[in-house]
């Protein structure tokens, strides 16, 4: 059986294997469409990497002709990669290792008829560098245009004389 299949590699990612294997479980035979709204709004280090490389898997079979809907995550392999090893000072003379680990993460898509619609979808691509939620950028707009709104009418109001409202709590008594 010829199966058509896309394969995105990630080497030397400088995050434990252990802690990219935790995200990476949750995307198993799941459909990119809803493995990306999965990794967009996880809070973890190793979901931005997987982000970007399931985009990139995901290019990679949109430019071999495959139809992003009928895709699904067939594997999903972390491996260790190299270790640095480095040394931190102790009492009394000694030295304590540490091992800071590296990962590679190869990512398996291959194209499957669907049986039922995705739980979810994720939004539009979006870059990844921005550190905010996808569906938040347009609320602080406009909660940060009302804001200037305000300050702009307090500014009129106390250069035309208009009555400031009086405080209706003082901490120290009048005496």
């Amino acid at each position: 059986m010829n199966r058509k299949q896309s394969i995105a590699k990630l080497n030397y990612l400088k995050i434990a294997p252990r802690k990219v294997r935790l995200i990476a479980n949750l995307l198993k035979k799941r459909s990119v469409v809803e493995a990306e709204a999965e990794l967009l709004y996880r809070p973890q280090r190793a979901a931005k990497p997987l982000l970007k490389l399931l985009r990139s898997a995901i290019s990679n079979a949109v430019n071999k002709d495959f139809k992003k809907e009928k895709l699904f995550i067939t594997d999903i392999r972390v491996d260790q990669g190299p270790m640095l090893k480095r040394w931190m000072p102790r009492a009394q003379g000694r030295a304590t290792p540490i091992h800071k680990k590296m990962s590679h993460i190869i990512l398996v898509l291959e194209e499957k008829e669907i049986d039922k619609k995705p739980k979810y979808k994720a939004p539009a691509m979006k870059s990844i560098k921005s550190d905010k939620h996808v569906g938040h950028e347009k609320e602080e707009e406009t909660k940060s245009k009302e804001n200037k709104k305000e300050i702009k009418e307090a500014k009129s109001k106390k250069a035309t004389g208009a009555a400031v409202k009086p405080k209706l709590f003082q901490r120290k008594a009048m005496g």
